[in-house]
Protein backbone atom coordinates (compact mmCIF):
# COMPACT_ATOMS: atom_id res chain seq x y z
CA UNK A 1 0.00 0.00 0.00
CA UNK A 2 1.36 3.35 -1.04
CA UNK A 3 -0.63 6.50 -0.60
CA UNK A 4 -0.45 10.11 -0.89
CA UNK A 5 0.33 11.65 -4.44
CA UNK A 6 5.26 26.64 -12.19
CA UNK A 7 4.63 29.85 -12.74
CA UNK A 8 1.58 31.61 -11.36
CA UNK A 9 -0.60 33.40 -13.92
CA UNK A 10 -0.87 37.16 -13.61
CA UNK A 11 -4.05 38.66 -12.22
CA UNK A 12 -6.27 38.54 -15.26
CA UNK A 13 -9.83 37.54 -15.92
CA UNK A 14 -12.49 38.69 -13.48
CA UNK A 15 -10.67 41.69 -12.01
CA UNK A 16 -9.46 43.01 -15.36
CA UNK A 17 -12.92 42.55 -16.84
CA UNK A 18 -14.48 44.62 -14.04
CA UNK A 19 -11.91 47.36 -14.49
CA UNK A 20 -12.51 47.51 -18.24
CA UNK A 21 -16.28 47.63 -17.83
CA UNK A 22 -16.08 50.36 -15.20
CA UNK A 23 -14.16 52.56 -17.62
CA UNK A 24 -15.57 51.74 -21.02
CA UNK A 25 -18.94 49.99 -20.76
CA UNK A 26 -20.82 53.27 -20.54
CA UNK A 27 -23.77 54.59 -22.57
CA UNK A 28 -22.69 56.72 -25.53
CA UNK A 29 -23.09 60.46 -24.99
CA UNK A 30 -24.86 62.72 -27.49
CA UNK A 31 -22.19 65.35 -27.00
CA UNK A 32 -18.51 64.70 -27.39
CA UNK A 33 -16.96 64.91 -23.94
CA UNK A 34 -13.65 63.96 -22.44
CA UNK A 35 -14.23 60.95 -20.16
CA UNK A 36 -12.50 61.20 -16.83
CA UNK A 37 -11.59 57.66 -15.72
CA UNK A 38 -12.41 56.78 -12.14
CA UNK A 39 -10.14 54.51 -10.15
CA UNK A 40 -11.91 51.29 -9.25
CA UNK A 41 -11.46 50.60 -5.54
CA UNK A 42 -11.05 46.87 -5.06
CA UNK A 43 -11.97 45.54 -1.65
CA UNK A 44 -9.06 43.25 -0.74
CA UNK A 45 -10.97 41.56 2.07
CA UNK A 46 -13.91 40.86 -0.21
CA UNK A 47 -11.65 39.46 -2.92
CA UNK A 48 -9.94 37.20 -0.40
CA UNK A 49 -13.34 35.97 0.81
CA UNK A 50 -14.26 35.15 -2.79
CA UNK A 51 -10.94 33.36 -3.17
CA UNK A 52 -11.57 31.24 -0.10
CA UNK A 53 -15.04 30.39 -1.37
CA UNK A 54 -13.50 29.25 -4.67
CA UNK A 55 -10.93 27.22 -2.77
CA UNK A 56 -13.74 25.42 -0.93
CA UNK A 57 -15.40 24.61 -4.26
CA UNK A 58 -12.08 23.34 -5.63
CA UNK A 59 -11.54 21.17 -2.57
CA UNK A 60 -15.01 19.65 -2.94
CA UNK A 61 -14.44 18.94 -6.61
CA UNK A 62 -11.04 17.46 -5.83
CA UNK A 63 -12.63 15.03 -3.41
CA UNK A 64 -14.62 13.66 -6.35
CA UNK A 65 -11.48 13.60 -8.53
CA UNK A 66 -12.88 16.31 -10.82
CA UNK A 67 -9.48 17.91 -11.16
CA UNK A 68 -10.14 19.65 -14.50
CA UNK A 69 -12.89 21.64 -12.77
CA UNK A 70 -11.04 22.05 -9.49
CA UNK A 71 -7.74 23.39 -10.81
CA UNK A 72 -9.02 26.61 -12.47
CA UNK A 73 -10.90 27.49 -9.29
CA UNK A 74 -7.88 26.82 -7.11
CA UNK A 75 -5.63 28.86 -9.41
CA UNK A 76 -8.00 31.82 -9.26
CA UNK A 77 -8.32 31.39 -5.50
CA UNK A 78 -4.53 31.66 -5.17
CA UNK A 79 -4.67 34.98 -7.05
CA UNK A 80 -7.50 36.38 -4.94
CA UNK A 81 -6.03 35.15 -1.65
CA UNK A 82 -2.28 35.07 -2.35
CA UNK A 83 -1.28 35.27 1.31
CA UNK A 84 -3.31 32.27 2.42
CA UNK A 85 -1.04 29.24 2.79
CA UNK A 86 -3.99 26.82 2.81
CA UNK A 87 -5.02 27.94 -0.68
CA UNK A 88 -1.51 27.34 -2.04
CA UNK A 89 -1.43 23.99 -0.25
CA UNK A 90 -4.71 23.01 -1.91
CA UNK A 91 -3.42 24.10 -5.32
CA UNK A 92 -0.21 22.13 -4.82
CA UNK A 93 -2.19 19.07 -3.84
CA UNK A 94 -4.34 19.29 -6.96
CA UNK A 95 -1.25 19.62 -9.15
CA UNK A 96 0.17 16.58 -7.40
CA UNK A 97 -2.96 14.58 -8.16
CA UNK A 98 -2.64 15.46 -11.85
CA UNK A 99 1.10 14.65 -11.81
CA UNK A 100 2.09 18.22 -12.66
CA UNK A 101 5.07 17.98 -10.35
CA UNK A 102 6.79 21.28 -11.18
CA UNK A 103 3.69 23.33 -10.47
CA UNK A 104 2.98 21.21 -7.40
CA UNK A 105 6.41 22.01 -5.96
CA UNK A 106 6.09 25.71 -6.85
CA UNK A 107 2.70 26.00 -5.13
CA UNK A 108 3.77 24.02 -2.07
CA UNK A 109 6.91 26.14 -1.73
CA UNK A 110 4.69 29.24 -1.62
CA UNK A 111 2.61 27.61 1.10
CA UNK A 112 5.80 26.73 2.96
CA UNK A 113 7.06 30.31 2.73
CA UNK A 114 3.79 31.64 4.15
CA UNK A 115 3.66 29.07 6.96
CA UNK A 116 6.97 27.26 7.61
CA UNK A 117 5.44 25.36 10.54
CA UNK A 118 2.79 23.56 8.47
CA UNK A 119 3.85 19.91 8.64
CA UNK A 120 1.33 18.87 6.00
CA UNK A 121 3.15 20.97 3.41
CA UNK A 122 6.36 19.08 4.17
CA UNK A 123 4.53 15.77 3.85
CA UNK A 124 3.05 16.87 0.51
CA UNK A 125 6.49 17.88 -0.78
CA UNK A 126 7.66 14.44 0.26
CA UNK A 127 4.84 12.88 -1.75
CA UNK A 128 5.79 14.87 -4.85
CA UNK A 129 9.36 13.60 -4.66
CA UNK A 130 8.20 10.07 -3.83
CA UNK A 131 6.06 9.96 -6.97
CA UNK A 132 9.08 11.14 -8.93
CA UNK A 133 11.00 8.20 -7.45
CA UNK A 134 13.32 10.59 -5.58
CA UNK A 135 13.10 8.55 -2.43
CA UNK A 136 16.01 10.07 -0.52
CA UNK A 137 14.61 13.59 -1.02
CA UNK A 138 11.15 12.33 -0.11
CA UNK A 139 12.47 10.87 3.14
CA UNK A 140 14.04 14.23 4.00
CA UNK A 141 10.72 16.06 3.59
CA UNK A 142 8.84 13.42 5.58
CA UNK A 143 11.38 13.72 8.37
CA UNK A 144 11.05 17.51 8.31
CA UNK A 145 7.28 17.12 8.62
CA UNK A 146 7.64 14.69 11.50
CA UNK A 147 9.85 17.15 13.36
CA UNK A 148 6.84 19.48 13.31
CA UNK A 149 4.23 16.76 13.88
CA UNK A 150 6.12 13.77 15.36
CA UNK A 151 3.13 11.52 16.04
CA UNK A 152 1.37 11.80 12.68
CA UNK A 153 0.50 8.21 11.60
CA UNK A 154 0.36 8.98 7.90
CA UNK A 155 3.65 10.88 8.01
CA UNK A 156 5.28 7.93 9.78
CA UNK A 157 3.76 5.58 7.21
CA UNK A 158 5.03 7.68 4.31
CA UNK A 159 8.54 7.76 5.77
CA UNK A 160 8.32 3.98 6.11
CA UNK A 161 7.46 3.73 2.41
CA UNK A 162 10.44 5.90 1.49
CA UNK A 163 12.75 3.71 3.57
CA UNK A 164 11.17 0.64 1.96
CA UNK A 165 12.01 1.93 -1.52
CA UNK A 166 15.53 2.79 -0.38
CA UNK A 167 15.98 -0.82 0.76
CA UNK A 168 16.18 0.19 4.43
CA UNK A 169 13.75 -2.51 5.50
CA UNK A 170 14.37 -2.50 9.30
CA UNK A 171 13.91 1.28 9.29
CA UNK A 172 10.73 0.90 7.23
CA UNK A 173 9.27 -1.62 9.68
CA UNK A 174 10.18 0.66 12.60
CA UNK A 175 8.23 3.55 11.04
CA UNK A 176 5.25 1.33 10.26
CA UNK A 177 5.19 0.13 13.86
CA UNK A 178 5.32 3.73 15.09
CA UNK A 179 2.35 4.54 12.83
CA UNK A 180 0.36 1.65 14.31
CA UNK A 181 1.34 2.72 17.82
CA UNK A 182 -0.32 6.07 17.11
CA UNK A 183 -3.37 4.53 15.44
CA UNK A 184 -4.15 0.91 16.27
CA UNK A 185 -6.54 0.65 13.30
CA UNK A 186 -4.07 1.95 10.72
CA UNK A 187 -4.11 -1.21 8.64
CA UNK A 188 -1.98 0.09 5.68
CA UNK A 189 1.12 0.07 7.89
CA UNK A 190 0.33 -3.45 9.11
CA UNK A 191 -0.23 -4.50 5.50
CA UNK A 192 3.16 -3.17 4.44
CA UNK A 193 4.96 -5.00 7.21
CA UNK A 194 3.40 -8.10 5.66
CA UNK A 195 4.77 -7.11 2.24
CA UNK A 196 8.30 -6.89 3.66
CA UNK A 197 8.04 -10.15 5.60
CA UNK A 198 6.84 -12.02 2.51
CA UNK A 199 9.79 -10.79 0.46
CA UNK A 200 12.10 -11.86 3.27
CA UNK A 201 10.71 -15.39 3.06
CA UNK A 202 8.64 -15.17 6.23
CA UNK A 203 5.28 -16.18 4.74
CA UNK A 204 3.86 -17.14 8.14
CA UNK A 205 4.70 -13.74 9.59
CA UNK A 206 3.25 -12.01 6.53
CA UNK A 207 0.01 -14.00 6.79
CA UNK A 208 -0.39 -12.91 10.42
CA UNK A 209 0.04 -9.26 9.44
CA UNK A 210 -2.54 -9.52 6.66
CA UNK A 211 -4.99 -11.37 8.87
CA UNK A 212 -4.69 -8.53 11.39
CA UNK A 213 -5.19 -5.92 8.65
CA UNK A 214 -8.31 -7.70 7.35
CA UNK A 215 -9.73 -7.95 10.86
CA UNK A 216 -9.43 -4.15 11.14
CA UNK A 217 -11.16 -3.46 7.81
CA UNK A 218 -13.20 -6.17 6.14
CA UNK A 219 -13.42 -4.02 2.96
CA UNK A 220 -9.64 -3.60 2.57
CA UNK A 221 -9.05 -5.42 -0.71
CA UNK A 222 -5.26 -5.28 -0.64
CA UNK A 223 -4.47 -7.34 2.48
CA UNK A 224 -7.35 -9.66 1.58
CA UNK A 225 -5.83 -10.46 -1.80
CA UNK A 226 -2.30 -10.71 -0.37
CA UNK A 227 -3.61 -13.15 2.22
CA UNK A 228 -5.32 -15.19 -0.50
CA UNK A 229 -2.12 -15.35 -2.57
CA UNK A 230 -0.02 -16.41 0.42
CA UNK A 231 -2.51 -19.11 1.44
CA UNK A 232 -2.67 -20.42 -2.12
CA UNK A 233 1.12 -20.62 -2.29
CA UNK A 234 1.03 -22.58 0.98
CA UNK A 235 -1.48 -25.06 -0.46
CA UNK A 236 -4.70 -23.84 1.18
CA UNK A 237 -6.40 -23.40 -2.17
CA UNK A 238 -10.08 -23.51 -1.23
CA UNK A 239 -9.86 -20.73 1.35
CA UNK A 240 -7.47 -18.79 -0.89
CA UNK A 241 -9.92 -18.81 -3.79
CA UNK A 242 -12.79 -17.60 -1.61
CA UNK A 243 -10.73 -14.74 -0.17
CA UNK A 244 -9.28 -13.78 -3.55
CA UNK A 245 -12.69 -13.61 -5.22
CA UNK A 246 -13.96 -11.51 -2.30
CA UNK A 247 -11.02 -9.10 -2.65
CA UNK A 248 -11.51 -8.62 -6.38
CA UNK A 249 -15.23 -8.06 -5.97
CA UNK A 250 -14.33 -5.20 -3.63
CA UNK A 251 -11.72 -3.70 -5.97
CA UNK A 252 -10.73 -5.37 -9.22
CA UNK A 253 -7.75 -3.02 -9.72
CA UNK A 254 -5.79 -5.48 -7.61
CA UNK A 255 -5.90 -7.97 -10.48
CA UNK A 256 -3.47 -5.65 -12.30
CA UNK A 257 0.14 -6.58 -11.54
CA UNK A 258 1.38 -3.10 -12.49
CA UNK A 259 -1.06 -1.57 -10.00
CA UNK A 260 0.23 -3.96 -7.34
CA UNK A 261 3.81 -3.00 -8.14
CA UNK A 262 2.90 0.67 -7.67
CA UNK A 263 1.53 -0.31 -4.27
CA UNK A 264 4.95 -1.72 -3.30
CA UNK A 265 4.27 -5.41 -3.85
CA UNK A 266 7.63 -7.15 -4.18
CA UNK A 267 8.99 -9.63 -6.70
CA UNK A 268 8.16 -12.79 -4.74
CA UNK A 269 4.59 -11.75 -4.00
CA UNK A 270 3.99 -10.56 -7.57
CA UNK A 271 5.19 -13.89 -8.97
CA UNK A 272 2.81 -15.80 -6.70
CA UNK A 273 0.00 -13.37 -7.49
CA UNK A 274 0.45 -13.91 -11.22
CA UNK A 275 -0.08 -17.65 -10.71
CA UNK A 276 -3.08 -17.00 -8.48
CA UNK A 277 -4.98 -14.65 -10.79
CA UNK A 278 -4.52 -17.09 -13.69
CA UNK A 279 -6.70 -19.63 -11.87
CA UNK A 280 -10.03 -20.20 -13.71
CA UNK A 281 -12.08 -19.31 -10.64
CA UNK A 282 -10.22 -16.03 -10.17
CA UNK A 283 -10.45 -15.19 -13.87
CA UNK A 284 -14.21 -15.76 -13.75
CA UNK A 285 -14.49 -13.35 -10.82
CA UNK A 286 -12.43 -10.71 -12.67
CA UNK A 287 -14.60 -11.00 -15.79
CA UNK A 288 -17.78 -10.80 -13.75
CA UNK A 289 -16.57 -7.67 -11.93
CA UNK A 290 -15.52 -6.00 -15.19
CA UNK A 291 -18.90 -6.80 -16.73
CA UNK A 292 -20.70 -5.25 -13.76
CA UNK A 293 -18.51 -2.15 -13.95
CA UNK A 294 -19.20 -1.67 -17.67
CA UNK A 295 -22.96 -1.91 -17.08
CA UNK A 296 -22.75 0.69 -14.32
CA UNK A 297 -20.90 3.24 -16.48
CA UNK A 298 -23.11 5.97 -17.91
CA UNK A 299 -23.75 5.53 -21.62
Amino acid sequence: MVKRGGSVPKKTGLISFLVVCSLWCLPSSANAQALIPHTLQLDAAKLEKQGLSLAQEAASLGQFQQYELALPRARLASQLAPKNDKVWFLLGGLYLQTKDYNNAISSLRKAQGLNPKNADVQFALGSVHFQQQKYQEAAGFYQAGLRLKPNDPEGLFDLGNAFYMLGKLPDAIAQYNKAVAQNKKFWPAINNIGLIKYEQGDATGAIKQWQTAVSLDKQAAEPLLALAVALHARGDRQQALALGVQALRIDNRYADLEFLKQNLWGTRLLADTKKFIELPGVQAAIEQRESQSSRQRPQ
